[in-house]
């Protein structure tokens, strides 16, 4: 099977005008996925806490770097999301204690479709669309912080 190409960097023609161009930047932390295909994947991502961060997300952004991503801590249920004003195409990754219970791949831009898994989740993970086929990351799998030990 061959691996798809990265996604261009530059996404996002028709992107709307970010309200907040000058927000305070997110926290930031290490996951690694020590089972993928590739060996252990670091992934350097920014944490949305609370509604406000978690519902802005990753909007208005154009571009992120192939080993970027958001990670969103939340109470542990069926999650929907959405690409509402999201102007990169991202995989997102549906986390429960841990472990990867479902992937949305490829999710189109600047659309209002919900997503879900099915599954309750406490984390998704967004990060750029392709990525689990490119890096071999797969339901099942498990994501931990840097340094703390997998479960």
């Amino acid at each position: 099977m061959a691996i798809p190409p990265s996604p261009s960097r530059k996404q996002g023609s028709g992107c709307p005008t970010d309200p907040e161009p000058h927000a305070a930047p997110l926290p930031t932390t290490r996951l690694q996925i020590p089972d993928a295909a590739q060996g252990i994947l670091t992934l350097e991502v920014e944490i949305a806490r609370g509604n406000h961060d978690t519902e802005r997300g990753l909007m208005y952004r154009t571009q992120m770097p192939e080993m970027h991503g958001m990670i969103f801590e939340l109470p542990r249920e069926d999650h929907s999301f959405w690409m509402h004003n999201t102007c990169i195409s991202l995989d997102l990754l549906y986390i429960d204690h841990g472990q990867i219970v479902g992937i949305v791949e490829s999710a189109p831009v600047l659309n209002d479709e919900a997503r879900r898994v099915g599954k309750p989740s406490d984390e998704v993970l967004e990060l750029n669309a392709g990525f689990c086929a490119r890096h071999g990351v797969n339901v099942g799998q498990h994501v931990s912080r840097e340094g703390a030990p997998a479960p």
